[in-house]
């Protein structure tokens, strides 16, 4: 009888000890490690190609965009181009740093009449709103 109770109180401890080794479950994990940063530049340059460059904007008729999402450099960013010129230099710069969700935007396009434009609908982008053109 002293070896069976012996027994159970082994294969409880052995019950115990491998119930303890067990991973608890996780919640939802984070998307495939991405960034906040990096979250919200796909976010907007989704809506910039699809308003601007998808929909053959007259605005934007002369430029194409370079998409550098992927960057290991922790700044996801797009740039617009010249269309005749990819390997040009930027005209506009669209990106954000780090696990900041916050976009900055830079460039001579925003010395331009269509800044303003380009500011509004980057903002408007940013909070979610993937429409082409501003509220009336």
């Amino acid at each position: 009888m002293r070896l069976t109770i012996a027994r159970m109180a082994l294969l409880t401890a052995a019950g115990l000890a491998l119930a303890s080794c067990q991973s608890s479950p996780k919640s939802a994990p984070a998307p495939a490690g991405k960034s906040a940063s990096l979250l919200a530049m796909e976010q907007v340059a989704i809506s910039a190609h699809k308003c601007w460059i998808a929909s053959k904007d007259p605005a934007f008729k002369s430029y194409q965009m370079a998409n550098e999402l992927n960057s290991f450099s922790g700044t996801p960013r797009f740039l617009l181009v010249p269309a005749k010129h990819y390997g040009g230099k930027p005209l506009l710069v669209v990106q954000a740093q780090g696990n900041s969700s916050r976009i900055d935007v830079f460039g001579p396009l925003m010395d331009d009449p269509l800044g303003a434009r380009i500011g509004s609908d980057i903002a408007r982008w940013q909070t979610g709103n993937p429409s082409c053109n501003a509220a009336a």
